[in-house]
């Protein structure tokens, strides 16, 4: 049966729909004519950036060049070893054009991300922060590049690093050395200290790190950022200068949970979404044995005092210890690297068509990582023998990883949290720390709390917990069981609510 409308319904219905259809006009009209003030556009978050520029309300061109204005302004940190400003805003001309010509848009729309130079990028040189592959150009990106730009992701820049990502410090001596945005005269953290400083100094919401032995976490803990590292082999870690497969993991910074979410799921393609976590009844294991012993005063200050924030949202604190973990970790994490990376960095420059040899990049290093090869190579008391090794990787760090799944299984925590550095960020150039009234190696102090989530291949997630009275940030890590990476960044995101953000530092 046809029902026919009456001519006044008919007038009704189309007065009506002219209505609707001005209303949204008015509202693309307005999103299309906001002002954003370079401030606004700074403080931004990757998922409000991305929505922004999604819903037309901020453009991808406008969004660049607040955040190239930045990078200008905050030049003397020496965040980044390349940057091409009109590649950048180019591309975001060109993620603009596809909004307006209603292709679908990626995750990660119009979003410029710094990467860290050890990470292969096609159309940007990959120099590793070593003299040797300072011109050179990789055929192809990594995977985990593809991924990004396959989302809408715009190229920033590379960021400067430790060289080769041997350190800590991100005191590079080829390309100079990258500077703490809360007190430029101290280190960010290393290796991946470029990308740490430029999130940090709003440079840009989000970008690309890698974790070895803390990589991503030292640099976000100095410089007061999330950082997080997921279960190793998460992500793909192919196509960057690597030290070993066993522990190698690129991963991202950022200053929000829900930003490490959202590169999350563009690099795994998990859409499910990640919502808050109710802390009332959440345990979180204490291990004091092992990461809260010698800390720096203001850090263990700190950590306390952020450990009490936790317990009155209602997370349940578990004291309990990690079955033998400093001999196993004494045993498998420097060894295991130590020994691999004579065999993955020659197979890195081969794989990628760099014109260097092994021999080449070793001979042209700087002093420091040149040093490193000479205590480590045959005939010297560092150099790691084939039957070392094998125990290490076959019987010790199984014992590792078993120990620690049966550490979460008779707990019942669902993270691990500590200190995620003895120490706050330390002056360029320091070589020691007083820590319990005795002088400690750097390497020993900013090592020890992060060797053993990357060495069980562990998600870790640090975040800011405060800063010291010398205004440098203090971090927490959240450490859950392998395979956890949503639930953790799920936990994260009530975390990050009750600890806080800091005040963001002054260029």
């Amino acid at each position: 049966m046809i029902t026919r409308l009456s001519a006044d319904a008919s007038r009704r219905e189309f007065v009506l729909a002219a209505a609707v259809s001005t209303s949204f006009k008015a509202l693309a009209q307005t999103a299309a004519k906001k002002q954003w003030e370079p401030s606004q556009l700074l403080s931004l978050s990757a998922v409000d950036a991305v929505a922004a520029m999604r819903d037309g309300s901020l453009t991808a061109e406008r969004y660049a060049q607040a955040l190239l204005e930045q990078c200008e302004r905050g030049q003397a940190l020496n965040a980044f070893i390349t940057l091409e400003r009109e590649q950048v805003l180019s591309a975001a001309r060109a993620a603009d054009q596809r909004r307006k010509s209603g292709a679908r848009l990626g995750r990660l729309h119009g979003l410029p991300i710094p990467i860290k130079d050890s990470v292969n990028t096609k159309d940007l040189r990959t120099t590793a922060g070593t003299p040797a592959l300072r011109d050179f150009h990789p055929t192809e990106d990594a995977p985990i590049v593809r991924r990004l730009r396959d989302h809408g992701a715009i190229i920033l820049g590379k960021t400067n690093l430790h060289e080769l990502s041997l350190g800590w410090t991100s005191d590079n001596h080829a390309f100079g050395a990258v500077h703490n945005p809360y007190d430029p005269a101290r280190i960010p953290g290393g290796s991946s200290g470029g990308t740490a400083a430029a999130v940090a100094a709003r440079m840009a919401p989000l970008g690309v790190a890698e974790d070895t032995e803390g990589s991503i976490r030292v640099p976000a803990a100095l410089c007061g950022i999330a950082g997080f590292r997921p279960t190793t082999s998460r992500y793909p870690s192919s196509g960057v200068v690597p030290i070993t497969a066993l522990f190698d993991q690129v991963g991202p910074h950022a200053r929000t949970v829900a930003d490490l979410a959202l590169f999350d799921a563009a690099a795994t393609g998990d859409s499910n979404a990640v919502r808050p976590t109710a802390l009332k009844g959440v345990k979180l294991g204490v291990a004091r044995r092992y990461w809260f012993t010698g800390l720096d005063a203001e850090v263990e200050r700190i950590t306390n005092a952020a450990l009490r924030k936790l317990q009155d949202a209602g997370v349940e604190l578990v004291e309990s210890e990690v079955d033998d973990l400093a001999n196993l970790i004494q045993r498998t994490t420097g060894p295991i690297q130590v020994h691999d990376i004579l065999y993955t960095l020659p197979k890195y420059l081969q794989d990628s068509g760099a014109s260097v040899t092994f021999d080449q990049v070793v001979a042209l290093a700087s002093p420091d990582i040149k040093t490193f090869f000479e205590r480590t190579r045959k005939g010297t008391s560092g150099f790691v023998t084939d039957e070392v090794y094998v125990a290490a990787r076959d019987t010790y760090l199984p014992k590792l990883r078993k120990n620690f799944g049966d550490y979460f299984a008779r707990a019942g925590v669902a993270a691990i949290v500590f200190p995620a550095t003895r120490i706050p960020a330390t002056a360029i150039g320091q070589n020691e720390v007083i820590l319990d009234g005795k002088k400690t190696p750097f390497s020993a102090a900013i090592s020890r709390n992060i060797a053993p989530g990357s060495t069980a291949g562990l998600p870790g997630l640090v975040l800011p917990a405060g800063l010291t009275q010398n205004g440098l940030p203090v971090s927490l890590e959240f450490d859950g069981p392998s395979g956890t990476d949503r639930a953790l960044l799920a936990l994260g995101l009530s975390l990050e609510s009750v600890l806080g953000r800091l005040t963001p530092p002054k260029l």
